[in-house]
């Protein structure tokens, strides 16, 4: 036997030395070590904080997290109600999950290593699986080491001591290069979508303008919003309020991001050219419109391109109702809004300007002309102050002022005004009365955190030297001995709780009253519509309801021939809102002509 295989015969046999020594492998469970600070095991989630986005499983590449709804935890305004269940059969713990999680709820813990037979217990709803993990977070990430963009590109806009010089639009917009980086912050969870009333496709058209795409982006968005330049500098945004970003962020720009694109195509003729919307043949039947507002001008839009033919009344010299008449020039130039509405009218929307129902045209022989009707008529007639001193000269409401204003008539309010209100009216007539060279002050009985005006709006007023004056409950007008409008008397409030748990009431403080100097006093508390135009008989068979039109969901009233929508139907008083109350007239009339 050779030397070498004698080695080999006796190798076994050197292991001997080792028996007593302590060995290096133990079994489960009985290994007792500490991870270190950053390691990625197990997943843990925040239930609570988990809005439900589904950004960790679209990111997920091997397809290791899926969505699943959880008793407890329901859908609501920006929140899916869904929540992720990771197969950690599947999962390589790559954390990218985590990196992208824009509220911070989902982690890796400490916990790796898990034993059991049965593989379906692989399969872990983080935060329920585990619902003591939170004690053992290692891996997370915040909004410096995210791979999500939380900032919001900036927008341009002018100076406030430049802006009460001129009615120049305020707002500058986005540039290219600004809304490409802006859109690229999108992660496309569509809780926007859901939130909005009329359910714009919201990520797919940010989506577009981040692969610069905007004519493709222009194309979605007129898919299911006529006015979107509109909407894109005068939106109330509730869609940004539920961004999944803005949790630990600023919200997606989408209205601004919507503005730009739709600002892209300059002329009514590009709209059609891009949009190029598909228009059937006539179906034979008509429909009459009146109102020429945001609701009127989307049902209208949309039952021309569906084959109707489609006639609007307007009372008014321009379509837009509110919109053109309510709303500043700095925030809504004219040149805007006739672009849109041209666009309509070149794909066959008939509009009869300067003939209001009931005067130049009764509304039985709008009735008996149309296979169906459609109102939209808004809510334009003011609610009075009902305090002493109202009917002294100089003492207005805020609705008259800005009509009068944009319809180019010249309006003295002099140079100390006073406006009464806490709403989007009463900013804009207050910064519109700065820009004609007035002292303004805001007087608003609750605080400015209870103003339901929009915080940019309050802000800009603010920047443009107006006073506000919370909590200061408008007392009368006193006037001088030639009927006009000299001093206002108020007095401040406290607040005090409700009861029933509603929100703090405004309670006089004896002995504060005071006085300020005016030459005018513009009110705004609220509109109503007017229904005047009506015939008895259609007034006694219409529902009302709290001086609104009660319908069904798909607006038609109790009157099935007539639909209504906007202002004068839901009280949530904004644009968008009309416009998907156009848009679902749409939907009613068809069933109810081609059922």
């Amino acid at each position: 036997m050779s030397f070498f295989n004698l080695k080999g015969l006796l190798t076994p046999f050197t292991a001997l030395k080792r028996v007593a020594l302590k060995p290096h492998t133990l079994n489960f469970p009985k290994l007792d070590v500490t991870a270190s600070d950053r390691y990625r095991g197990m997943h843990h989630n925040d239930l609570e904080k988990c809005i439900g986005c589904g950004n960790c499983s679209t990111i997920c590449m091997n397809e290791a997290i899926d969505m699943i709804t959880i008793e407890g935890y329901n859908a609501k305004d920006g929140d899916s109600g869904l929540r992720p269940r990771v197969d950690n059969g599947r999962c390589c713990w790559c954390a990218l999950c985590v990196e992208v999680c824009p509220t911070g709820s989902l982690n890796l813990t400490k916990d790796f290593i898990y034993v059991d037979g049965d593989p379906d217990t692989f399969l872990w709803t983080p935060g329920i699986s585990n619902p003591n993990g939170k004690e053992k977070i290692s891996f997370f990430s915040d909004t410096s080491t995210s791979l999500s963009e939380y900032k919001r590109i900036p927008m341009r806009e002018l100076e406030g001591h430049e802006r009460i010089k001129s009615f120049a639009e305020v707002v500058l917009g986005y540039n290219e290069e600004e809304a490409r980086k802006e859109a690229r912050r999108c992660i496309s969870c569509g809780l926007c979508t859901e939130v909005c009333p009329e359910h714009m496709h919201i990520p797919e058209y940010i989506n577009a303008i981040a692969n610069e795409k905007d004519e493709d982006a222009l194309r979605i968005i007129y898919d299911n919003n006529p006015l979107p330049e509109m909407c894109g500098k005068v939106c109330t945004r509730r869609c940004e309020e539920v961004c999944a970003i803005q949790v630990r962020g600023e919200a997606i720009a989408i209205r601004w991001l919507k503005r730009y694109v739709t600002e892209t195509a300059r002329t009514a003729d590009i709209i059609k050219e891009i949009v190029n919307p598909e228009i059937n043949e006539p179906n034979g039947k008509t429909v009459g419109i009146i109102g020429a507002g945001p609701a009127g001008l989307t049902a209208a839009y949309y039952l021309a391109l569906r084959g109707f033919d489609v006639t609007v009344y307007e009372a008014k010299a321009k379509g837009g109702g509110m919109t053109m008449y309510g709303i500043p020039k700095y925030r809504l130039p004219e040149d805007s809004l006739d672009k849109q509405i041209s666009y309509m009218q070149s794909i066959g929307v008939k509009i009869i300007f300067n003939t209001r129902v009931g005067k130049e045209i009764s509304f039985d022989e709008i009735y008996n002309k149309y296979d169906a009707i459609f109102m939209g008529i808004g809510f334009e007639k003011p609610w009075t102050l009902g305090m002493i001193g109202e009917d002294l000269n100089g003492s207005m409401q805020a609705v008259t002022y800005l009509e009068k204003i944009n319809s180019g008539e010249a309006v003295d309010v002099g140079n100390k005004v006073v406006v009464i209100g806490g709403g989007n009216v009463a900013i804009d007539a207050a910064r519109v009365a700065r820009r004609h060279g007035a002292e303004v002050t805001i007087l608003y009985r609750r605080r400015v955190v209870d103003m339901p005006a929009d915080w940019e709006e309050i802000e800009g007023a603010e920047d443009e030297g107006v006073i506000i004056t919370p909590q200061g409950i408008p007392l009368e007008i006193i006037g001088d001995d030639k009927g006009n409008a000299i001093k206002i008397k108020y007095a401040l409030s406290e607040m005090v709780a409700d009861e029933n748990g509603g929100r703090p009431k405004p309670v006089q403080i004896e002995g504060s009253e005071a006085e300020i100097d005016v030459t005018c006093v513009i009110g705004a508390i609220g509109q109503e519509a007017d229904f005047s135009f009506l015939s008895d008989e259609i007034k006694e068979k219409l529902e009302l309801k709290r001086g609104r039109v009660v319908t069904n969901e798909t607006m038609q009233s109790s009157v099935a021939k007539i639909f209504a929508g906007g202002d004068s139907v839901n009280s949530t008083a904004d644009a968008i809102s009309a416009i998907a109350d156009g848009f679902k007239a749409v939907k009613g009339i068809e069933k109810y002509l081609l059922k």
